[in-house]
Formats: structure tokens, sequence, C-alpha cells
């Protein structure tokens, strides 16, 4: 039987990218609310980052999202992070924002539409290369809103074509990772709606593309953790957006809805081989990151509420009994094996981790801890005045 103690050294593997815009202010289509403390600057947003890894030690990298997040010098931009203990990591590309981008992107029927959203992320790839970023993560709000309204194949056809010439361009150890995603913005149909016309858009460009599997972006009852497993079969499996949603893409807090599907995730993880330490260089297998917007709390305690969730499951995931597992399955006891998955679920690791955290230089609490810190306080001081930063 698997222990706490057994895990503790594979627990340390687990690091989970924050994404800037978390910090920056959100809402809905009808309101997006100010908030004290909200970060006036990409370099202000990082370092509201840097407060989630300094307190939980699992944050280490920020994901980018451009233009929102684009300055004069990306080069001061990383050694700004690398001073608050934190790297850059995934450069998002967006193409959904300017008036060109109406009728789609890189599925437009216009080729200087199609070629200014190429120019686009190809200016990614080069903020990519001097930010040391692995990914270029690519989600498309393309669609059409009414039958008849734009032609579906041609579509397809000329978003291969665009991801053809990004992908042309990427550097050594770089990646494509296409994420998909059932509906909107288009109501009718969307280009890249679900994981397999992903897969066949990232298998045809060759081995630097992947796939990216937001947790929000499914139909109501989908098995998201069989996509998981056949993804990680295929090897194409790039990353993870984890959140969390009720009805549609909500982007709430990671586990908030489901905890167990969390889990039932993190098992195939697991035993798909997607859970690797990272190397030297960071170039881990699989990435998990957060992709969430906090309406109405507080940015960074939502922040480091969800990378604890993810801690939780994966710790709960890893204490799941292989063996008795396997010999459940083998002799046919349908009930057993449930009992397997059911127990590791039910497993309290709270204690273990407060533990665990204590005996890495990391307060037990991480929460009350930069509750207790004042650095909340501080930010809703001194960020008075100049416009807050935010996702539109």
């Amino acid at each position: 039987m698997t222990t706490f103690a057994d895990i503790g050294d594979r627990l340390a593997a687990l690091a989970v990218e924050v994404p800037s815009w978390a910090y920056g202010n959100s809402g809905t289509r009808f309101k997006v609310f100010g908030s004290p403390g909200t970060p006036r600057s990409v370099e202000e947003k990082i370092a509201d980052a840097a407060q989630v890894h300094r307190f939980t030690g699992l944050a280490p990298s920020v994901a980018l999202h451009i233009p929102w997040d684009r300055v004069d010098d990306f080069g001061k931009l990383r050694a700004h992070a690398e001073d608050l203990g934190v790297r850059l990591g995934t450069v998002n590309s967006n193409t959904f924002q300017d008036d060109d981008y109406k009728l789609g992107s890189l599925t437009h029927a216009d080729p200087a539409v199609r070629r200014k959203a190429v120019e686009h992320n190809l200016e990614c790839l080069e903020i990519m290369t001097e930010t040391g970023s692995r990914d270029l993560k690519i989600w498309l709000a393309d669609g059409t809103n009414y039958p008849g309204q734009g032609d579906i194949r041609a579509r397809q056809d000329w978003l291969a074509e665009g991801l053809a010439a990004i992908y042309a361009e990427l550097g050594e150890g770089q990646r494509l990772v296409l994420e998909y995603k059932f509906f909107e913005p288009a109501f009718y149909h969307t280009d890249v709606p679900d994981w397999g016309t992903s897969y066949v858009h990232v298998a045809a460009l060759g081995d630097q593309a992947m796939v990216c599997l937001d947790t929000g972006h499914h139909a109501p009852g989908t098995n998201i953790e069989f996509i998981v497993a056949q993804l990680l079969r295929l090897g194409k499996l790039g990353s993870f957006d984890f959140n969390s949603r009720f009805y549609a893409d909500d982007d709430l807090m990671v586990g908030a809805a489901d905890p167990f599907q969390l889990f039932r995730i993190l098992v195939e993880v697991i035993r798909g081989g997607g859970f690797q330490p990272a190397g030297p260089d960071h170039r881990e297998g699989v990435a998990f990151m957060l992709d969430q917007c906090h309406n109405i709390e507080r940015k960074i305690p939502g922040q480091i509420r969800s990378v604890l969730t993810v801690q939780e499951m994966m710790a709960r995931a890893l204490l799941l009994d292989g063996d008795a597992l396997a010999a459940a399955r083998e002799q046919g006891d349908v009930l057993a094996a449930n009992e397997v998955y059911m127990d590791a679920f039910y497993t309290d690791v709270r204690r273990d981790l407060a533990g665990w955290r204590e005996a890495r230089g990391l307060p037990a609490d991480p929460m009350r801890s930069y509750l207790a810190s004042g650095y909340q306080e501080q930010i809703e001081a001194d960020r008075v005045g100049g416009a807050q930063a935010g996702w539109n």
C-alpha cells in the first residue's frame, strides 16, 4: 500500500504555470470589474505571480499573453522575472480582439487577414526566443454564427496552411500547442471545437506540435480523462489549462465544481507518463497551467488556492494503490476496483502536505501566510492611479 512518505519526492516535481492575465481585472461580456491592488503593468503582474510561488513553491513560471503583455524589451522583462524568483513561460497569441478578426483570423476568407494572423504568431515566436519560452499556445475564436455564413471545409484548409507557416518557423526546442474549445464566441460552428480537430492539425504538422486541453472547454458530461488518456497514448498531449466550470467555460478556480474529475484526470496523467520532473532547462513534458479569471475574488489568493488544489489532487492520485487496482481488474471485481479509486480520492492529505511544506522551508498554510504577510494591503495602497491591467 502506498503511503504519503512514498510519494514525497515525486510530488516535488509538480510545477504549475500561472497566467499573467489572472492578476488583471476580468468579468463577463456585460462588465469588467475593478479591484484594489490590480497590477498596472506586466511587471506588476509578474511580481504578484512571484508571491504565489513564494508561498507555495508550486508556481515557478508565468505565462504571457501578447499583445496584452507586450513590452519594448523582453530580455529586460525576463531578467525582472528571474530577479523575483520565477521565469517566463508559455506565450499565448491573441488573434481575437482586432476588428480585422471579426469574421476569423487564421480561417478568415481574406488572405490579408490570414497573413496578419500568421505574422502575429511569428512575432510571438520572436518573443519566445527572447524570454526563453518553450511553447507558443494558439487559441482561436474563429467560427461562424449562422449556417451558410462561411465555407466550413475551406476554413479548415486555411487553418492548416496558417499553422504550417507558423510551425515552419519554430526554433529548436520550441513547440506549437493548439487549444480547442467546444463553443464561444462563435455559436453555430467553431473551427477548432474538440480534441480530434486539434489532433488532426498538430499530427499533420509534426513532432513539435501538440494539443492543449483546457478542462473547461467541453460539452457537459464529457469524459475528459478519456481524452487525456488518448492524447497521452498518441504522444500529443502538450499542456493543460486547469480551471473549473458549472455550465459553460466559466474559468473558475480549478476543482471548484468537481474535484473528483480533477483527481481522475491526474490519475490518467500519471498512468500515461505525463507527470515527469523538469529537466535542467525546465522543459518538462506535459505542461500544467492555470487559465482562470478571478472576477469577484482577490487575484493572488485565488491563484494560491488553485495551485494548492492541483497539488492536493496530485497527491491523492499518486496514492492510488496500483497493485490492488490491477488485481481487482484482473479478477473482474468491479466494486473492488472502484473502491480503490474512491479510497485514494477520499484520503485527506492536507496535514501531510502541511508537514511536507514545512520540511522544504515553505509555510504549512500558504493562504494564511500570504494574508498575514501584508503584501495585499501594500499593493492596494501603492497601486493607486494609472490604468489597471485587464483581459480586454
